[in-house]
């Protein structure tokens, strides 16, 4: 194992320099640091994780809270925990992922360990119990998901109004009269969270301002729920030219019900859907959708974290505006 001491042999400078360089405890000229970084490179020296903490007073390690409750895509979830641990890396930090539904005292818990310097926290409710927390904590935390009320807090995520709004709009410019939302699983909006009850919002008031016919089901994220949802909606709406799926798993399902039910998409029934791209690309009818930009948000999130421990001034609120992919399942409503 490379040491201090090799590194400073190799650029001829004493230990203690070495040190000083790393910590930035004291200065000391471009040219030795510029050596020194150079040893540092060369001989693959990683500094012992608890001495580069006490050097900087830092951890070099992010938090991401992102509980895994029930009604949740994981497979969407693990697509921000990747962006992010790859973007911390990227700043020579670590990340720390908390999966337990603890609430507060969890984030208590991890902020007065001095296990990590700041916290990304996902699946965030509108009135979420874990704000006044992190509105008061001494380490910077962002928001992937915006609250009811996100003064004092910084955050970023996908415009899901938007979404549910651009939906809407692309069904009613092909002539659709009649629309419905299949949304996530009855207890996200139980719980109240964001983004769901966002996507309900644009959804709906843009109908209304269009003056179509609209419903909204939730759904489990079954195939069989995805048959009970359309048969459903057919019987409510028999004059269903448009639907918008905001529920990952059951986009594909969902799509079979309707066409076992006698609708083909998209001659008689067009879908649109808010889900990742491969996800729509891979159906066997490629869906007209909104991404799902979480390799983005992910990413921006750690700088935006980044620049708060750096006492850098950002944003309160990021929202990413939506991009619609028109594919397969989309097309003029059925003249008959």
């Amino acid at each position: 194992m490379v040491k201090i001491t090799d590194v400073a042999r190799h650029a001829g400078v004493s230990p203690s320099t070495v040190s000083y360089a790393l910590s930035g405890k004291r200065p000391i000229s471009e040219e030795t640091r510029r050596r020194i970084e150079a040893s540092i490179r060369e001989l693959g020296y990683r500094p012992h994780a608890g001495a580069r903490a006490l050097a900087s007073s830092r951890s070099n390690v992010l938090a991401l809270v992102v509980p895994l409750r029930t009604g949740i895509h994981v497979p969407v979830v693990m697509q921000f925990a990747v962006s992010v641990v790859t973007s911390a890396r990227q700043h020579d930090h670590d990340v720390l992922l908390l999966t337990q539904e603890e609430g507060e005292d969890g984030l208590r818990r991890v902020a007065d360990s001095a296990l990590v310097d700041a916290l990304i926290v996902m699946d965030v409710q509108l009135r979420d119990p874990r704000l006044p927390l992190l509105r008061t904590l001494d380490r910077p935390s962002v928001l992937i998901g915006f609250p009811a009320e996100p003064d004092g807090l910084t955050c970023i995520d996908l415009d899901f109004e938007a979404a549910g709004r651009a939906c809407v709009e692309h069904l009613a410019l092909l002539g659709h009269r009649c629309v419905g939302l299949v949304g996530s699983p009855p207890e996200v909006y139980a719980r109240e969270t964001g983004f769901a009850q966002r996507v309900v919002q644009g959804f709906t008031a843009t109908a209304e301002r269009h003056g179509l016919t609209s419903a909204f089901l939730p759904c489990e994220a079954t195939p069989a729920a995805a048959r009970q949802v359309a048969e459903r909606l057919l019987r409510e709406q028999p004059a269903l030219t448009g639907v918008v799926v905001h529920n990952e798993p059951v986009v594909e399902p969902l799509i079979e019900a309707f066409e076992q039910l006698g609708l083909r998409v998209p001659r008689d029934l067009s879908v649109t859907a808010i889900c990742p791209d491969e996800l729509a690309e891979q159906v066997r009818i490629p869906v007209t959708s909104i991404a799902i930009p979480s390799a983005e948000i992910g990413a921006r999130a750690v700088e935006l974290l980044m620049k708060k421990l750096d006492r850098i001034p950002v944003p309160e609120a990021t929202l990413l505006a939506p991009r619609l992919t028109a594919r397969a399942s989309s097309a003029p409503r059925p003249a008959h």
